[in-house]
């Protein structure tokens, strides 16, 4: 294990948005910074995702210095949403959670991703990620947060399990699928250097200076089968990640993890877990 390293490191200034690759982010208490602090809501206030519109996966946000965010797609003109006054926020439901956030300033960011997906929807942005929305008090420790991620600050993957679950896919009936990329899974980070499935019985990590605990194992849902290039939908990997029964009966792929101290990871860091 003393080969392990931080091979890549992920945010999605915009959720459900393309993933943006850096050499080094900042963990702050409810995440990577930058991660997840905006999203889009339909007209009844419910989180929009790949769940339902696949076609999010060719959308791409880059992330502007102090939290705005430039939103661009094939066959778009971009477009800049900079960060709202908290002045005015709104109820929305994200994944049973309510929560208070506050909805882009410009109309022309709401109708640039309402003609993105051809259904009225929203731009809204987590103002104030420290006491909005909790951590999931089933797994959570007192005072723990969490931007608009599914439900926890980071999700940790391996190179190691990714290339053990595309020899399951290699042997299977939707062969034609793979291998596939880490993409799919929309981490925050890469760990290499481990075994397949190592991270499974994992309950702490250090990566570089910062430490983490090991929350849950991530289960996954159908945006895996979703190819983040084109937005076509496939039947890999839930098949094969069927054939790793759990207790539970959940399909998971991934850890998700709370930070315990703040700090910032890098490319190259070592990687200790426990």
């Amino acid at each position: 294990m003393g080969n392990a390293r931080l091979h890549s490191v992920h945010i999605h200034p915009v959720k459900a948005f393309r993933s943006l690759t850096l050499r080094e982010v900042v963990v702050e208490p409810w995440g990577p910074a930058g991660d997840r602090r905006w999203m889009l809501i339909d007209d009844g206030g419910r989180v929009v995702t790949q769940r339902r519109h696949p076609r999010l996966a060719l959308a791409a946000a880059e992330l502007l210095p102090g939290g705005g965010v430039v939103l661009s797609a094939p066959g778009t003109v971009p477009v800049t949403a900079a960060v709202p006054a908290p002045d005015r926020t709104v109820p929305v439901s994200l994944f049973g959670d309510e929560v208070e956030a506050v909805p882009a300033e410009d109309k022309a960011v709401h109708a640039w991703c309402s003609a993105l997906l051809g259904v009225p929807v929203r731009l809204v942005h987590l103002d104030d990620p420290a006491t909005r929305r909790p951590v999931d008090p089933g797994f959570a420790l007192p005072g723990e947060t969490v931007s608009f991620a599914d439900g926890y600050p980071l999700l940790l993957t391996t190179t190691a399990s990714l290339a053990g679950l595309n020899s399951l896919i290699a042997e299977g009936p939707h062969r034609a699928e793979g291998p596939l990329p880490m993409d799919r899974f929309r981490p925050n980070v890469v760990i290499e250097g481990t075994g397949p499935w190592e991270e499974d019985g994992w309950t702490h990590v250090t990566i570089g200076e910062v430490r983490f605990r090991v929350a849950k194992p991530s289960g996954r849902c159908v945006v895996t089968t979703t190819d983040q290039h084109t937005a076509r939908r496939g039947k890999e990997p839930l098949h094969s990640l069927a054939a790793r029964p759990r207790p539970d009966g959940k399909l998971v792929f991934g850890q998700n993890l709370v930070p315990l101290t703040p700090g910032t990871i890098r490319t190259g860091d070592p990687v200790e877990p426990r």
